[in-house]
């Protein structure tokens, strides 16, 4: 299942137009349906088409249930268009999350979010803009520092929008609303945060996520692993995941690919940080040694 959820993940990930939605259906499926996730029992877990396909109607029916109020009643701007949204999907859909969330990593895995309805404030995010896609409405991700919300509307210039939080049911923003979200990270607001969010930088903080949960469980460093393996898919991602990656192969075990990875990374360092270069050649020593 890893190889063929990775061939097909990098491929969708290189399309003219990469759908944030399957790639993030493809990473959760290596986890859901690998051996990270299998359940024991003598059942046979679905395939990945089965999975893909559920997942899909899932979103279909939720778009359904969308057109069929805009049948209803024809919203007049983004702000009715965004409490149409908030409605359904927030209302009688009961999608939202709550801070225990953080806590959980179905709350970052697309199937698992569409089956319990909670996730983080991205992948519910990420639902809100599939199902308005499927319904003919205009909706995109903004990608807060430490808080996804999505605009309804735009986002050409000078097209109206109103923004909403789908992790409190769709609730509206206002732009001081959406200051004091950055603010409390630490970092100024700005107007051009509000630009939509490309796809391929969604999934990289999904996979982001899932690294940082399981980087404070250290039982959990396969998941973090795959996580990381999944990211250096993208076309872009920063290069220090290639160290990440090697550490985690020494940490789970895998003590000589850690370190030709991390003497890997070290030739990438020489060029420009030699005395890092130098650590990260003690570090890979130190796997080697590991196997005596």
């Amino acid at each position: 299942m890893t190889e063929q959820s990775r061939s097909r993940f990098r491929t969708a990930a290189r399309a003219e137009h990469p759908d944030p939605v399957l790639l993030c259906l493809l990473a959760a499926a290596e986890h859901t349906l690998g051996d990270l996730g299998r359940p024991e029992g003598p059942d046979e877990p679905p395939t990945l088409d089965t999975l893909l396909s559920a997942c899909h109607a899932a979103l279909d029916r939720h778009a359904a249930a969308i057109r069929h109020a805009v049948e209803e009643r024809t919203p007049g701007g983004p702000a009715e268009t965004a409490a149409l949204l908030a409605a359904v999907l927030g209302g009688r859909e009961r999608f939202h999350g709550r801070q225990a969330d953080y806590r959980r990593l179905e709350s970052s895995l697309l199937p698992d979010v569409l089956r319990r309805r909670r996730g983080l404030p991205i992948t519910l995010s990420l639902v809100w803009c599939a199902v308005a896609d499927r319904a003919g409405l205009t909706v995109h991700g903004i990608a807060l520092p430490g808080h996804f919300i999505v605009a309804v509307g735009g986002p050409e210039a000078g097209e109206d929008f109103v923004l909403a939080d789908p992790f409190h049911g769709g609730r509206l923003l206002d732009l001081q609303d959406a200051a004091r979200l950055v603010h409390a990270t630490g970092q100024r607001f700005s107007p051009d945060m509000l630009s939509p969010a490309q796809p391929l930088d969604i999934v990289l903080r999904v996979l982001a996520n899932i690294r940082s949960w399981a980087a404070d469980r250290p039982e959990h460093g396969r998941t973090q692993l795959w996580a990381t393996e999944l990211a250096l898919l993208l076309p872009r991602h920063p290069a220090q995941l290639r160290l990440e990656r090697a550490e985690l192969l020494v940490r789970t075990g895998d003590f000589l690919a850690g370190a030709a990875e991390m003497d890997s990374y070290a030739e990438i360092l020489d060029a420009f940080d030699p005395e890092a270069a130098q650590r990260v050649r003690q570090e890979a020593k130190a796997a080697r040694h590991r196997l005596n």
